[in-house]
C-alpha cells in the first residue's frame, strides 16, 4: 500500500495494489475509487484533501499487517 499527497493538485491517493485503472466510481463528492478490469479496487483518490484530511495528523498504522502478507 502506498499513500501519496500532491500539494499542487491537493489530492491524496491511497494505492492499495498495483495495476492499471480502467474504471472509476464516485463514492462521495471528491472521493473516487479506481478499479482494475477484474473489478478490484486499486486506489482511492481524495480531491481537495486539505479540506477533508488534517495532513499534520495523518497517521498510518500497520498493526496486524503481518497477517496480510502472503
Amino acid at each position: 500500500m502506498q499513500i501519496k499527497y500532491s500539494p499542487d493538485a491537493d489530492a491524496l491517493i491511497i494505492r492499495l495494489r498495483e495495476g492499471t485503472p480502467v474504471d472509476s466510481v464516485d463514492l462521495a463528492e471528491g472521493i473516487i475509487a479506481h478499479y482494475s478490469k477484474e473489478k478490484k479496487i486499486l486506489e482511492i483518490e481524495i480531491l481537495d484533501a486539505s479540506k477533508v484530511v488534517q495532513m499534520s495528523e495523518l497517521n498510518v498504522s500497520l498493526k496486524g499487517a503481518q497477517s496480510l502478507v502472503v
